[in-house]
């Protein structure tokens, strides 16, 4: 069938929309009417490396639609469902047998390697029949329509706004994950984010829902320091004009806090937050980006700190996007305050008001 998709053709380049073929869904495939789409860090900081030899390429892994078409052996969700996209995972490794799906052993080869995984794409250009790589995270959803696969596909309550749904799957489920399944801060205990974009905003959701406090913001950026205020930070801290941040959290918790995440990959701050922990506390760390982080081994190990990597929140999306609708249906997850709505043709708009930091979660929206 036909569709319209964002093709990146360069990692400097701009998005351009053009007209594509979007095979049938194959067994285990589901086509899905994306009605919104987020853009994440990890679009385009993958952009801006994605090589020449798999491109033009589709990005876009914060999708939420409607089910259009069902491939053979599909059973988990039924044309005319609302669902939500995630990222993929075999569900056949040990990780994943385990309940680590965010660990599967072919999370390369089924999210970003340009493809279905087996080397092929379910997208090529209309004009030319020239193929078109895609298969972003089991979806490439800067589309409007996208190929999705049980493992990531997800059906939510039909009166969720698509634009609070595309999120889930990704930022929200990364930020929430970290605190609900990986950190667990308990009533009391405290909390401090690095870095108060989607993913860290989510954090702190999460955390207020758990009793957890004091909970600690730290950002540069007014307007995320205002919002984090919003939804449930005690205490925000301003980097820029902080003498000592680790020093200052340590003050505000009597001792250090229990629990702090990373969200910024940035190594200077990822330190302050290592340095922020009482004896026995743990740190998270999800943005991907610091390859030359050198810490005080000394440090760690004399305080006992637990220090740990984690992707897209720890989650199985089958599992705990659900979870996530129900504390939106409560009040306790408003992700609608840290949207920010465009159409699709204005997707370079987007990208470069997400890069530059003047919106939190940017939310395509598509008309049909």
């Amino acid at each position: 069938m036909e569709a319209k998709a964002a093709l990146v053709e360069s990692p400097d380049g701009p998005f351009v929309i053009t007209d594509v073929t979007i095979a049938d869904p194959q067994p285990g495939e589901i086509l899905v009417r994306i009605t919104a789409a987020g853009i994440c860090h990890t679009d385009l900081s993958t952009k801006s490396v994605w090589p020449d030899v798999l491109s033009p390429m589709v990005f876009g892994h914060e999708g939420a639609g409607i089910v259009e078409a069902v491939g053979p052996d599909v059973t988990s969700v039924a044309v005319g469902d609302s669902v939500s996209l995630s990222y993929r995972s075999c569900g056949e490794c040990d990780s994943c047998s385990e309940g680590a799906a965010a660990y599967c052993t072919k999370f390369q080869q089924l999210n970003v390697s340009g493809g279905r995984g087996d080397g092929t794409s379910a997208l090529s250009v209309a004009a030319s029949d020239k193929p078109v790589f895609s298969g972003f995270f089991g979806q490439s959803s800067f589309a409007t329509y996208a190929i999705s696969y049980e493992t990531n596909t997800v059906k939510v309550p039909a009166d969720i706004p698509a634009a609070v749904a595309a999120p889930l799957g990704c930022s929200v489920q990364t930020g929430a994950g970290a605190v609900l399944n990986v950190l667990k801060p308990e009533a009391g205990e405290s909390f401090a984010l690095f870095g108060a974009g989607a993913v860290g905003l989510a954090a702190v959701m999460a955390a207020a829902t758990t009793g957890c406090a004091p909970i600690i913001v730290v950002d540069p950026i007014a307007d995320r320091r205002a919002i984090a205020g919003d939804l449930g930070a005690t205490h925000i801290i301003d980097p820029t004009t902080t003498d000592d941040v680790a020093a200052t959290i340590r003050d505000i918790t009597n001792g250090g806090a229990h629990t702090a995440l990373d969200t910024t990959a940035i190594p200077a701050v990822i330190n302050q937050a290592i340095g922020a922990l009482r004896p026995k506390g743990a740190c998270a760390l999800v943005g991907i980006g610091a390859p030359d982080l050198t810490i005080n081994s000394t440090q760690v190990i004399a305080s006992g700190i637990t220090i740990r990597g984690v992707i897209e929140g720890d989650a199985t999306p089958a599992e705990f996007v659900p979870r996530l609708v129900e504390l939106y249906k409560v009040g306790k997850l408003p992700i609608e305050k840290l949207i920010s709505e465009y159409t699709f043709t204005d997707i370079d708009t987007a990208a470069s008001d997400a890069a530059a930091g003047r919106v939190i979660k940017p939310i395509l929206t598509f008309e049909h």
